[in-house]
C-alpha cells in the first residue's frame, strides 16, 4: 500500500521543513522526485539525501512568485523526466499581524508567494498530467483556511485561497483524471518556527515554543514527517476516490 513505484514528482519548497519531509518519503515509497525551492542549494541537500539512500531525485531552482521561473522548472522536469505524475504544492511563508498592523508590501509577499504560487505551479503542471493521462495535486493549505485565528489576517487569508483553489481545480479536472486535495495542519515543528523564535524571542525561546506547543489540545506541534505521511496516502492510489477534500491534521484543534 501507499507506493508511488514508478511516479514523477515534483515537491515545491522541497528544500527543508514540510517539503522535504514529503520529498524524502516519497522517494522512499518509489517515485522519482523533483526537489524544487527557491534555495538552490536547499534543494540540492534534500536530492542529495534522496540519492544517497538509494532513491532517484533532482534538485530544481524556482521563484514561486514568477512565471518565467516555474515555466522553465517544469520544462526541466518535461526534458528530463518525461511526465509529471504528482505535483505537492508545498512553498509558503507565514506572516503575524492584523488587518492594521499588515504593511501593504507584507500582504502582496505572502498573497504572491501563498496563492500566486499555487496558481503558476499547477497552471505549469497540469499539461503534463494532461498528456499523461491524469495526475495528482495536494496544496498545502493550514487549518487557518478553516477557522479564525489571531494575528494571522494575511496567512489566512492567502490558506483561504489555496482551499478554495483546490476545490475549484478538482471540479474543472475530475473528469480528465486529475485529483485535488488540500492539507490543512496545525502547527508545525519546522526549522522556521525555531529561527522565528529566535529572532523574535531571544532568551525566552522555550517559554514560547511551549506556548505555542500548548495550542494543539495534544500538547504539541506535529511533525513534518506526519504531514508527509497525510500527503503520501492522498498521493497514492489508495486515494483514487478522493478529490476537493481539505484534510485537517490538527492535533485536537478544530473539535474543541
Amino acid at each position: 500500500m501507499f507506493e508511488l513505484t514508478d511516479k514523477i514528482a515534483a515537491v515545491t519548497g522541497g528544500g527543508s521543513g514540510i517539503g522535504e519531509a514529503i520529498a524524502l518519503l516519497f522517494a522512499r515509497q518509489g517515485a522519482q522526485v523533483a526537489v524544487v525551492d527557491v534555495d538552490e542549494e536547499a534543494a540540492r541537500r534534500t536530492a542529495d539525501r534522496i540519492t544517497s539512500a538509494g532513491g532517484q531525485a533532482r534538485a530544481l531552482r524556482a521563484d514561486v512568485t514568477d512565471r518565467a521561473s516555474v515555466h522553465a522548472a517544469f520544462v526541466n522536469i518535461d526534458a528530463d523526466l518525461g511526465r509529471l505524475d504528482v505535483l505537492v504544492n508545498n512553498a509558503g511563508i507565514a506572516h503575524v499581524g492584523t488587518v492594521e498592523t499588515t504593511p501593504e508590501e507584507d500582504f502582496d509577499r505572502v498573497y504572491r508567494v501563498n496563492v500566486k504560487g499555487v496558481y503558476l505551479c499547477t497552471q505549469a503542471a497540469l499539461p503534463l498530467m494532461l498528456r499523461g493521462g491524469g495526475g495528482v495535486i495536494v496544496n498545502m493549505a493550514s487549518i487557518a483556511s478553516l477557522i479564525g485565528i489571531p494575528d494571522r489576517f494575511a496567512y489566512s487569508m492567502t490558506k483561504g485561497a489555496v482551499l478554495t483553489m483546490t476545490r475549484s481545480i478538482a471540479v474543472d479536472y475530475m473528469k480528465k483524471n486529475v485529483r485535488c486535495n488540500c492539507i490543512c495542519p496545525a502547527r508545525v515543528h519546522t526549522p522556521f518556527v525555531d529561527g522565528y523564535l529566535a529572532v523574535n524571542y531571544p532568551g525566552r525561546e522555550q517559554e514560547v515554543f511551549d506556548q505555542l506547543s500548548a495550542y494543539q489540545p495534544l500538547g504539541r506541534m506535529g511533525t513534518p514527517e506526519e504531514v508527509a505521511q497525510l500527503a503520501l496516502y492522498l498521493c497514492s492510489d489508495e486515494a483514487a476516490f478522493i478529490t476537493g477534500q481539505a484534510f485537517p491534521i490538527d492535533g485536537g484543534v478544530l473539535v474543541t
